[in-house]
């Protein structure tokens, strides 16, 4: 399968400055291997506090944000 980074990379809402920007499986296995999700899985308010631990997107998802 070929990547989409363009296309990839028009929709992330990432705010950090990071060479994976549109390139998903590379951001989703380092966000993983941290314990943590990328941006993406994250309300625009909630990225940009850099919070992608499994609590925070667990507890939006119990406050019906997510």
């Amino acid at each position: 399968m070929k990547c989409k980074k363009s296309q990839n990379a028009e929709r992330c809402n990432c705010t950090y400055p990071c060479e994976k920007k549109g390139t998903c499986c590379d951001c989703l296995r380092f966000h993983l291997a941290n314990k943590e999700l990328p941006a993406c899985c994250f309300p625009d308010e909630i990225e940009k506090t850099y919070d992608r631990s499994f609590k925070k997107f667990a507890e939006l998802v119990k406050e019906g944000k997510i």
